[in-house]
């Protein structure tokens, strides 16, 4: 949905540049765009229409701000809209873990089979240790799929966590109640319990997931979701709040192609906020889900405070702060240099993590990319690093002792050819020129000849 709405408001914007006002006939045509762009990501039609009439109402007879054409300040009203829809606003639910109880404080995760229940409460255990700093214990009750109790046991281990062991002869609601037990005798803060899915809703599943949430009597009963799934999720998520108290929302895989649709319509039915949005496979590809940022990317504006606090979480500042001191002090930029720099950006989620969070605007072209050109750009990444590593020491300070004969080794060594090799030299000679006129003072004259920063901010806020 992300790149097919951003692609529409932007096509519209420009078509709506000259005109001073935002008018009926005018905001008909942005409302066909978005209401294509939300249909085609599988949003329930309810929530469509009911989206629509409040962008419309909040749109119509509006003067256009002076910096602004009407298909800016349109979406603008979208944005605010989106965010709105999906839980941000005054009167929105902090979407923060409540665990204000006496310890342990029982987490039940629900879902169906395969919206990733179980690698959740692996990364929900992750983020409880790392953020909450909680002494966290996990329960697998999913007595059915092959391997879950294993998968989790695993998964628990990665995430620093302890794993209380069950079997698939045990009854669930047995298997809990052992579980909390074991928590309070070992003073665990958290208790975080894995139940059975199914590919479909059925009675025996619902009666099942009720009575334990009977007998554990959870501070929280989180929801967990396919954010891929789009119309599909709001039957599912209409059956779990009958059957449960919901309290919260967590979004799986909403680094796949079809962002946004789930969003929007689970948060609607449910009427619980969405707390935590997974991002990535990792471990730690759990975050807590904020609203207006994912609003902004879904428009193409970008998340710029997510890609900062990949920045915080990924970055050595030791080793930055030498880079830059060896750069001030007139010290060559190196293949050591070069290795380094793309080792922090894998760090901080490769190539298409940091694109995901950059406004459509900066990366231009790049922004358009799809997700199998992303995969190669990541595969020429990780090429480069195999080519460095290949290299001896001495080389990676000094790359012009690379001759013909090294460049077969090396290759060799990276199971390359000799041409990539020669690919990669090129394009470190062009990173050296550029950071020695960056040294130089160079940069403003680079940013006058591109016309100074004023073309970066010139889309829609």
């Amino acid at each position: 949905m992300a790149s097919t709405l951003a692609d529409r408001l932007s096509r519209l914007v420009k078509t709506m540049r000259g005109q001073a006002r935002i008018t009926e006939s005018n905001v008909q045509d942005m409302l066909r765009e978005v209401r294509m762009a939300l249909l085609e990501a599988d949003v329930a039609v309810p929530v469509v229409r009911d989206f629509i009439a409040r962008v419309k109402e909040q749109a119509l007879g509006q003067t256009v701000a002076d910096s602004l054409n009407p298909g800016q300040a349109l979406v603008g009203i979208v944005h605010k809209e989106l965010a709105a829809t999906m839980g941000a606003g005054p009167g929105a639910a902090a979407s923060g873990l409540n665990l204000a109880t006496q310890p342990p404080a029982v987490i039940l995760m629900a879902g169906l089979q395969g919206a990733g229940k179980t690698t959740t409460t692996a990364k929900l255990a992750k983020h409880l240790i790392t953020q909450r700093k909680k002494k966290v214990l996990t329960v697998s009750a999913d007595v059915y799929r092959p391997a879950a109790i294993e998968q989790l046991k695993t998964v628990t281990a990665q995430a620093g966590a302890e794993w209380f062991p069950s079997t698939p002869e045990q009854a669930p609601r047995d298997i809990a109640l052992a579980a909390l037990d074991h928590a309070r005798r070992h003073y665990f803060d958290v208790l975080l319990v894995d139940t059975a899915g199914r590919l479909g809703i059925d009675a025996a599943m619902m009666a099942e997931i009720s009575a334990l949430h009977a007998a554990l009597n959870p501070i929280e009963t989180l929801f967990v979701v396919d954010a891929m799934q789009g119309q599909d999720a709001v039957n599912t998520a209409r059956a779990f709040k009958d059957a449960l108290p919901l309290t919260g929302v967590v979004l799986t895989k909403l680094d796949g192609d079809s962002r946004g649709g789930a969003a929007l319509s689970v948060r609607q039915v449910t009427g619980v906020p969405i707390k935590f949005a997974g991002v990535s496979e990792k471990i730690d590809g759990l975050e807590v889900f904020d609203a207006e940022r994912h609003a902004g990317r879904v428009l193409g504006m970008g998340d710029i405070v997510a890609l900062v606090e990949e920045v915080q979480k990924g970055v050595d500042v030791a080793a930055a702060q030498k880079f830059a001191d060896k750069m001030k002090s007139g010290g060559g930029f190196d293949l050591e240099d070069f290795r380094d720099q793309i080792s922090q950006m894998k760090k901080m989620g490769g190539l298409s993590g940091l694109m995901d969070k950059l406004p459509s605007q900066l990366t231009g072209k790049a922004g358009n990319l799809g997700p199998a050109e992303v995969d190669r750009a990541e595969r020429d990444v990780k090429r480069m690093e195999g080519i460095i590593c290949s290299m001896t020491p001495q080389e990676r300070r000094k790359p012009e002792l690379i001759k013909a004969s090294r460049k077969r080794r090396i290759a060799s060594g990276a199971g390359v050819q000799v041409q990539e090799v020669n690919r990669l030299l090129n394009q470190f000679e062009q990173m050296q020129g550029m950071m020695k006129k960056l040294k130089g003072g160079g940069l403003m004259k680079m940013m006058k000849r591109m016309g100074g920063m004023g073309g970066v901010g010139g889309g829609p806020r």
